[in-house]
């Protein structure tokens, strides 16, 4: 286990940022071109409050984002309206397994007629699943037909991070990790078919594809700072009784054909109630 402390300090964080050597990613499920250790772009806004001790804050973290802090659900926070913009650091970050071996990837199923928000990553029944930043656990439950036993931590970064099927946790509601502390071991409770950690990464519910952050393969940070674009994140629709292609879209200002194309779908598959589909 490795906590890397850090790329840039905060303050360096912040100054690249302010010398516009930060620049918005794109869409948050395409990767970023990799070259040096900041990837260059035109400096986006920063969120007025966001400061370095807000940055820092265990407490209370990421409050600049959040509008409270609840542990009764993983993902829904309603209309809380994002910044167009927010630089999450990787400073500090730690690999949270050692597995290197990815068996599932983030994107749409069309064969489940479900999105997956995250990486599944290989690890044994009993393996050590550790906080990839320091933050606090918000939430610690589980889900017979879905993470099973997990985790979701809240970061400074903005970040939250959920840990899924694990055989058991080590840490509770409201404690403060620090990152690289074991927080749980691996296993396969939940809807799973093997032993392996479910890992995601959310901006107010919002998934980002890990791998954009997290280089499972090499155990390193893609990029120092990441850009979460607030106009270019995907937005998902679970079908209604008596929806088709035509009324979903028409009601949400799209086409037939950029959902086709956006989940991988034609105008002629059969929608099932309750099959979530990106939109945007």
């Amino acid at each position: 286990m490795k906590v890397h402390r850090p790329f840039f300090s905060k303050t360096a964080v912040l100054a690249l940022f302010f010398a516009g050597l930060v620049q918005p990613a794109g869409a948050q499920d395409v990767l970023p071109e990799q070259g040096g250790h900041a990837v260059v772009m035109d400096a986006p806004i920063m969120p007025s409050l966001m400061t370095l001790g807000t940055m820092v804050d265990l407490e209370n973290p990421a409050s600049y984002l959040y509008p409270d802090w609840s542990n009764s659900y993983a993902h829904n926070y309603g209309n809380v309206k994002l910044p167009d913009s927010v630089v999450i650091s990787m400073d500090g970050y730690c690999m949270p397994t050692d597995s290197t071996r990815i068996t599932d990837t983030f994107g749409y199923r069309p064969r489940r007629g479900r999105w997956h928000m995250g990486l599944d990553v290989k690890v044994l029944t009993g393996d050590t699943i550790r906080a990839a930043f320091d933050g606090k656990v918000r939430v610690s439950d589980y889900e017979r037909r879905g993470y099973g036993h997990y985790l979701v931590i809240r970061h400074p970064n903005g970040l939250e991070t959920t840990y899924g099927h694990l055989s058991r946790k080590l840490v509770e509601e409201n404690a403060i990790v620090h990152a690289g502390d074991p927080i749980g071991l691996g296993g396969s409770t939940g809807r799973s078919t093997g032993s392996h950690l479910h890992f995601e990464t959310r901006i107010v519910g919002t998934a980002i594809n890990p791998a954009l952050l997290f280089d499972f393969p090499h155990q390193t940070a893609v990029t120092d700072c990441y850009v979460y674009k607030a106009k270019t994140a995907p937005v998902y629709y679970k079908v209604k009784s008596g929806d088709t292609l035509g009324r979903i879209a028409a009601r949400n200002q799209t086409s037939v054909s950029k959902i086709c194309s956006l989940n991988g779908i034609t105008s002629k598959t059969v929608l099932r109630v309750g099959q979530s589909l990106r939109i945007k």
